[in-house]
């Protein structure tokens, strides 16, 4: 097991009726492994094979495990109303009884269909599929359920889109959901920037998190659907903050949406539609549904390309039912760092070289990590968070060394974490966990956690300091935003710590990146 999985589980372990077999994906909050079902069930109905989302112990109260089964029930019959079900369903939760095994002891095990990739591996093989009208149809029914379920997914994106064995789509990774008050729900501060819609790119945070509608996935949505049936973003530049800044523009009136010549006529006005400037502008979610299966045809699963030998397919796979949502956003698990499928060399080759265009691939930064650090960046909506400057401070504070301990300061970890306060931000969610984290703190866990610390600091920096504010985040980060305000600046202590942020954050940024 490599040391990246936030919950290492080896291969042949049991909990209930299934035996864990090959790892699938891992992220900060969880791991999750195929999983084959033990011997013959009456009465039950549990396939064969599943994905066991493992979640680290001491991460939920008894009253929201509790929560999540009663969620379980109500999401098995919500599958039993729905004809062609589009979001991945979660069959039961486990608990591991294991005192030998302290690390698993008292996880909670989320069991969940299995799928075979993610839409996102197979754009990366096969650009524009012919499936691909054919996928969105089938994305836009499980918005549709979801919508009409009372819920925003607040995250659509190729990664949390998962293909089945029979090629239909599913919805997952609920991570960013939220129900909806009426008109609004509540999410974190934390989505991918390329699909987020530029009204929430400078919305308010408050205590409650930023508000957020339906129409934040219909915009979505036609990022989504542009990029399948072009192989491209609709908004122009070479970097998530280039083009979120050119949504910006676009919203403002000071430019206009320049779509694809590549996309066909019949899409035109349906991606429009959905990249209207403002919320009220943009396709309802049941308009959007009719003429999305009107232009695509018929529903049914598209036969998908075999473009990877069947026995090396590793799915890419966001594992969280709709209705257990509530849960699971409570307890703050989301799987973002993906066991892609392909060969060792081409996986070697993506890793070197994930985010380049932000972030130097010739200046040390361990392969390993590049992943967890540009996309706990893009997390963030704050441009001042860059890939640059978390690759800087960790290089800062521990040489990129995950097994860092000092006692005596009581930090730990690739990011020196102080555990009661590591507690505050190890959920995406915004949430604080109910238990302090124990070391060893993996990198996994460090470095989303890192991200959104500095995110939530950034607008609290008050404007009129002087110098460059990523520095000021960085001396925030070793010391309070509150002591960065009072003394009008990087405090004295730390100027030697930031100066080394500063040499290090000009070092790894990209040629052309400032």
């Amino acid at each position: 097991m490599t040391e990246a999985y936030a919950v290492p589980v080896p291969k042949g372990y049991r909990v209930g009726v299934w035996e864990v077999r090959e790892p699938i994906a891992t992220g900060a909050f969880g791991s999750v492994y195929e999983g084959r079902r033990t011997g013959d069930l009456i009465g039950e109905e549990l396939p064969r094979t599943a994905a066991l989302k493992f979640l680290p112990t001491g991460t939920g109260t008894p009253r929201q495990l509790t929560h999540l089964r009663e969620l379980v029930e109500r999401e098995v019959e919500l599958h039993r109303r729905l004809r062609r079900p589009r979001l991945i369903r979660m069959y039961e939760t486990l608990t591991v009884d294991d005192p030998s095994r302290p690390v698993l002891d008292g996880a909670t095990v989320l069991v969940l269909e299995k799928a075979e990739r993610s839409l996102s591996a197979l754009l990366a093989a096969a650009p524009r599929p012919a499936a691909g009208p054919a996928l969105l149809a089938q994305i836009c029914e499980g918005l549709a359920q979801l919508h009409r379920a009372g819920w925003v997914h607040g995250d659509l994106k190729p990664a949390n889109v998962l293909l089945m064995k029979d090629g239909s789509a599913r919805l997952a990774d609920f991570n960013m959901a939220a129900e909806l008050e009426g008109t609004h729900a509540y999410t974190p501060a934390f989505s991918t920037p390329d699909y987020t819609p530029p009204e929430l790119l400078w919305s308010e945070i408050g205590e409650r998190g930023r508000r957020i509608r339906p129409s934040a996935d219909i915009w979505a949505f036609g990022v989504l659907a542009h990029l399948v049936l072009t192989d491209s973003l609709p908004l122009p530049g070479g970097t998530p903050t280039a083009r979120r800044d050119a949504a910006v523009a676009y919203a403002r009136g000071t430019d206009e949406l320049r779509l694809s010549p590549e996309l066909p006529d019949a899409w035109r006005e349906i991606v429009r539609d959905c990249l209207s400037r403002t919320h009220a502008d943009r396709v309802g979610t049941d308009a959007l549904l009719r003429r999305v299966e009107e232009v695509a045809g018929s529903g049914r699963s598209p036969r998908l390309p075999r473009v990877l030998p069947p026995r090396r397919r590793r799915a890419a796979v966001a594992l969280v039912s709709a209705v257990a949502t509530a849960a699971v956003a409570a307890l703050g698990y989301g799987i973002s760092n993906w066991a892609d499928s392909g060969s060792g060399d081409a996986k070697s080759s993506e890793a070197a070289s994930y985010g380049a265009s932000e972030l130097r691939t010739d200046k040390g930064i361990p392969v390993q990590y590049r992943r967890l650090i540009v996309d706990s960046a893009h997390d963030c909506l704050q441009k001042e968070v860059s890939p640059a400057l978390i690759a800087a401070m960790l290089k800062s504070e521990s040489n990129f060394d995950p097994n860092l301990s000092d006692p005596a300061k009581d930090e730990y970890g690739i990011a020196r974490w102080t555990p009661s306060l590591l507690r505050w931000w190890i959920r995406s969610d915004g949430t604080t966990a109910s238990a302090t984290p124990e070391p060893p703190l993996s990198p996994a866990v460090s470095i989303p956690a890192m991200g959104r610390y500095l995110c939530f600091m950034e607008p609290l920096l008050e404007t009129s300091l002087p110098g460059d504010r990523r520095i000021l985040l960085a001396a925030a980060y070793r010391t309070s935003y509150k002591k960065v305000n009072a003394a009008g600046g990087i405090p004295p202590k730390y100027r030697t710590y930031t100066a080394r942020v500063a040499h290090y954050l000009k070092e790894y940024t990209a040629p052309g990146k400032t």
